[in-house]
């Protein structure tokens, strides 16, 4: 084993086993995401400056400096794949691509969510990847799946946003949170995000993310560095929810009335009352990355640096998948097959397909 295995080995221990470490000291976290954002605009703003040769291509999804930052899929076989630069689209389960998007060009896109009661309204966050675009840094939607996009509100308008997610309430829902708002971070649009308001209060310092649950309209989950609080009114108010002792990093589920899982430093956990409460199923494991599958309320995957896990009752036992090349990133089951799971991956970007079946990965990043 060479020095570089050794090391891929030691992130995948660290990220399983040792995360927590990191999750307790919440400033330390915000730290080192603040770190690790500004790295990755000032290397990209700097890697392709006008003085310099143009680096080659090495696939469909452009040179080895591009990485991926979210991944979706829809049930009409469509795969979008927003990256630092540009967003990526294919209509027939990643056989082929087309992209980057004319709209949005090769800015960087994050942050990529679908309404859950009109799939075909997808919102998407934009900004600069070099300092030569000029094309508006905010929020983007579309109408059909991602085949055309129209900016929604701009950076000026609300401040920057860190994540966003479709509401439960309405098609034209749509949840934002920025940070240098404090505890009125939390936004909700009602318009498609072109206007946005503060709900309310939340209850903690910083959030990591925002669950709104299917087919509970008002519903929705914040997970942060200090647990997890719910909401039945949309933000308005707030319970925290006492399972929880620290740090909460990733939430998902399959649909609706669907197992709630949730990870964080205490371990993997799971409800089954629609977030009022949770138990702890495993507490010898932590995943930077969660996937619930539709349809399949016991069935979860987990993800590490090196490697994707499954488990199929309900996150008390989990399995390895055999070991893909390249640096794991976002999971996302298939929507139309329970048997399919999807990977992207960066450095350069890349997706692959789990097949149940066969028990193998194949890749469907597209050729140069």
């Amino acid at each position: 084993m060479d020095r570089f295995d050794c090391a891929r080995q030691d992130c995948d221990v660290w990220q399983r086993r040792g995360i927590a470490v990191l999750a307790r000291h919440s400033w330390l976290l915000l730290c080192l995401l603040a770190l690790l954002v500004s790295a990755c605009g000032s290397m990209d703003s700097t890697s392709q400056s006008p003085t310099t040769t143009a680096a080659p291509r090495v696939n469909g999804f452009g040179t080895a400096a591009n990485h991926v930052h979210a991944m979706l899929a829809l049930p009409d076989h469509t795969l979008v794949l927003a990256t630092h630069y540009g967003l990526f689209r294919s209509i027939d389960d990643g056989k082929q691509w087309s992209g980057p998007d004319k709209t949005l060009n090769d800015m960087m896109t994050s942050s990529l969510s679908s309404s859950l009661l009109n799939r075909q309204r997808i919102y998407v966050l934009a900004e600069h990847s070099l300092s030569t675009q000029s094309g508006g840094v905010g929020l983007y939607v579309s109408s059909d799946a991602g085949v055309s996009w129209k900016m929604a509100s701009s950076v000026t308008e609300t401040g920057k946003m860190y994540t966003i997610a479709a509401g439960n309430r309405s098609a034209n829902e749509v949840y934002a949170y920025v940070p240098t708002r404090g505890a009125n971070g939390l936004l909700v649009s009602q318009d498609g995000g072109q206007h946005f308001s503060s709900p309310g209060s939340l209850p903690f310092g910083r959030i990591l993310g925002i669950l709104p649950l299917p087919a509970r309209p008002g519903q929705l989950l914040v997970f942060s560095n200090d647990g997890v609080a719910r909401s039945t009114d949309a933000g308005a108010h707030w319970t925290v929810v006492n399972s929880f002792s620290s740090s909460v990093y990733n939430m998902t589920t399959g649909g609706p009335d669907s197992t709630i899982y949730a990870s964080g430093d205490q371990g993997i956990f799971a409800s089954n009352d629609g977030g009022k409460s949770f138990k702890l199923v495993d507490k010898n494991v932590y995943y930077t990355g969660l996937a619930a599958v539709p349809g399949q309320p016991q069935m979860v995957y987990g993800k590490t640096g090196r490697l994707i896990y499954k488990s199929s009752d309900g996150g008390y036992s989990w399995k390895a998948l055999p070991q893909v090349a390249g640096n794991l990133e976002n999971l996302v089951p298939d929507p139309q097959s329970s048997t399919h799971l999807f990977l992207s991956l960066s450095y350069p970007s890349g997706v692959a397909l789990f097949d149940q079946q066969s028990a193998a990965w194949s890749s469907l990043t597209p050729r140069p």
